[in-house]
């Protein structure tokens, strides 16, 4: 598939503050887009934007928040002219027991990662349609294969894969692609405030290679761009993760028989994991729907 250059391109990245959000902004900049980015702290938000290369603005807005994402998909096509390309990044992350697991933060996940890219598309839908634009949904290996002790990050992540690939046959006679991006472990804030957790960590060590390993942002950031550019329908922030989609159905088996004998080993550990949101933007989540609660 040709490439479409992204000089002049408009492009929306939500969870733009940190980690794959704000490195995609700060590339796509690079490369001569104009950046919308959408987030819960202004301040950094307003910092971000003030290091990108060219033309960009910070818009605050829970992605959950259908009015809020109405106006921000608004005064982004009012302010630059256009919308080109949609980045459906915002996520957070619980981990830990299902039973016993804090149920404000569980459902907290779902709303996010798949309630949250669902209104994101919503609001910016009509403007990719005049542009006949792109939006990337960000999935994960969650997507893919089950997790023990990822139950609400799983589902929202095959959730979002496939309500985007339901989306896809959609909107594609109006001209707008969709895709789905796949990260496995990568070196952010998200999977760092996972790891704090003793029994995630070694959890997610005992993974078979190449899945037990945490991949440098960089490069799959650098695969996330690409795939833009094609407007890829599938975008592998890992190489391995291509050949995952093959053999995916087997995973659950896989999973089920590796797995239970991995949690039995740390059962008397297991009451001792923190609960809530993990990371930085898990944090600044909680933070904000505090303030406005």
């Amino acid at each position: 598939m040709s490439k479409v250059g992204l000089e002049g391109q408009v492009a929306v990245v939500t969870g733009a503050a940190r980690g794959v959000g704000e490195l995609l902004a700060r590339k796509l900049s690079a490369r001569g887009a104009t950046v919308a980015l959408v987030g819960l702290e202004p301040d950094v938000l307003k910092e971000v934007s003030g290091r990108l290369h060219g033309e960009s603005g910070h818009w605050y807005a829970d992605v959950t928040d259908h009015e809020a994402m109405a106006r921000v998909a608004r005064e982004v096509k009012e302010r630059f002219g256009k919308v080109d390309i949609v980045v459906a990044n915002a996520g957070v992350a619980s981990g830990g027991p299902f039973v016993g697991s804090d149920p404000v933060a569980w459902r907290r996940v779902i709303e996010v990662n798949l309630i949250g890219s669902a209104v994101t598309a919503r609001a910016f839908l009509p403007v990719l349609m005049e542009s006949r634009g792109y939006l990337l949904q960000i999935a994960s290996l969650a997507a893919m294969t089950p997790a023990p002790m990822m139950t609400a990050y799983t589902a929202s992540k095959s959730g979002v894969e496939a309500y985007a690939h339901s989306l896809r046959a959609e909107v594609a006679f109006k001209g707008v692609k969709v895709g789905v991006g796949y990260l496995s472990w990568t070196d952010t804030d998200m999977v760092r405030g996972a790891d704090q957790d003793d029994v995630m960590r070694e959890l997610r060590q005992r993974l078979p290679w190449p899945a037990n390993k945490t991949y440098p942002l960089g490069p799959a950031v650098d695969r996330i761009v690409e795939g833009i550019e094609r407007r890829s329908s599938h975008v592998y922030g890992q190489w391995w993760l291509r050949g995952m989609q093959g053999v995916r159905g087997y995973l659950p088996g896989v999973i089920a028989a590796v797995g239970q004998r991995e949690v039995a080993r740390f059962a008397d550990r297991l009451g001792g994991m923190r609960g809530g949101l993990v990371g930085a933007g898990g944090a600044a989540d909680e933070r904000d729907r505090a303030g406005r609660g």
